[in-house]
């Protein structure tokens, strides 16, 4: 039975260590497969009972042991138990609300960051974030997803095909092989991001500024500051591996790590660059509608300015006094629609010349 919590504060008054899952439950079944493979040796299957991997732990080939769903916390429990990890590790795990980082210990590694999706389909361009934890072990690497997915598929492909450099070296670059697949992903989330901008951008310059719109880049705007916020850490968490001078990473992955370093600076610069996009867009919008506005008052005071002396005309016209020379001239009528018709066009013609119309 799975006690779940949405956030943090819930865990309040528990001693630390405590195994409780905090996060919304995206998969309510947990999977486990586990893949074994050497460079002459490959074995890929799914397992029932986390206790299956006893019979790898002590061969020497590369175990993958991939956990789909945080609902069994037993499960997590008991590789804590086997591989003797960190308890506050095994917490970090069950926490889908953690920063991207990561940790070194004597015997493991602890690795933890989120991987962003966007349905291609999606108009209001939602994001969904899934924590994925690594522990890195010397022979083992125990990978914890919030749900299933084919993320990982492509890599699983070149594990069963290959027989070189992904299927001779050791755990850190299995390590460096994940990361790298979960930072490439975000190149994905980058192209629908630009695809959505470019859209707003031409909706604005092109039509009426609404509501609806201002709502889109609102919400698209806060959406990549919570972008930001998860994929920002990766740098240093990228930073802090290849600073490590534990025997679990190896010189010759360094140059692979600082590749994802680079790839992952390349997303926070664009991630950057499409938040100012945004607010230039925000600038554009209120600009559009003062400029609007202007429009309306312009048009508002050329009818007044043009109305404004006839009024007064009217108003001498409207007045009762007994002696009005004007009313006993026969062709006073007419002539006083001249002058009425005559002011505006010459009101016309002079906003014409100073360009206000």
């Amino acid at each position: 039975m799975v006690t779940s919590f949405n956030t943090s504060s819930a865990k309040f008054g528990l001693p630390p260590g405590s195994l409780i899952h905090v996060g919304e439950v995206l998969e309510s079944d947990t999977s486990m497969s586990l893949i074994d493979y050497s460079n002459g040796h490959l074995e890929e299957r799914e397992i029932h009972s986390i206790d299956e991997i006893l019979n790898y732990k002590d061969s020497d080939s590369i175990t993958w042991v991939t956990i789909e769903g945080l609902a069994k916390i037993e499960v997590v429990k008991r590789i804590g138990e086997i591989m003797d990890i960190h308890h506050l590790v095994l917490e970090d795990i069950l926490n889908t609300n953690q920063r991207p980082k990561f940790e070194q210990y004597n015997d493991h590694l602890y690795i933890v960051l989120k991987c962003l999706f966007v349905e291609d389909d999606n108009e209001d361009f939602d994001v969904t974030y899934e924590q994925i934890s690594l522990l890195v072990l010397k022979n083992f690497v125990f990978m914890f997803k919030e749900k299933q997915d084919d993320l990982f598929k492509p890599l699983l492909q070149r594990i069963n095909t290959s027989k070189g450099r992904l299927r001779s070296l050791g755990t850190d670059y299995l390590t460096y092989a994940i990361l790298d697949s979960i930072v490439d992903q975000n190149f994905v989330l980058l192209d629908s991001l630009d695809d959505k901008i470019t859209e707003l951008e031409d909706r604005l310059l092109d039509g009426e500024p609404t509501k609806d719109l201002l709502h889109t880049i609102q919400k698209l705007k806060r959406e990549i500051v919570s972008i930001r916020r998860y994929i920002s850490p990766v740098r240093e968490l990228l930073a802090g591996m290849l600073r490590s001078e534990s025997d679990l990473i190896g010189d010759s992955t360094h140059i692979y790590l600082r590749d994802v370093s680079d790839h992952s600076l390349r997303v926070i610069e664009s991630i950057e660059s499409y938040r100012d996009i945004l607010t230039g867009l925000l600038d554009i919008y209120t600009s559009s509608v003062s400029n609007k506005m202007n429009e309306v008052m312009k048009v508002l005071t050329i009818f007044t300015t043009i109305f404004t002396p006839l009024t007064f005309i009217v108003g001498i016209y409207g007045m009762n006094f007994m002696y009005m020379p004007e009313l006993k001239w026969s062709w006073a009528y007419p002539a006083l629609w001249g002058v009425f018709v005559m002011i505006p066009v010459l009101l016309m013609i002079y906003f014409r010349k100073k360009k206000w119309i």
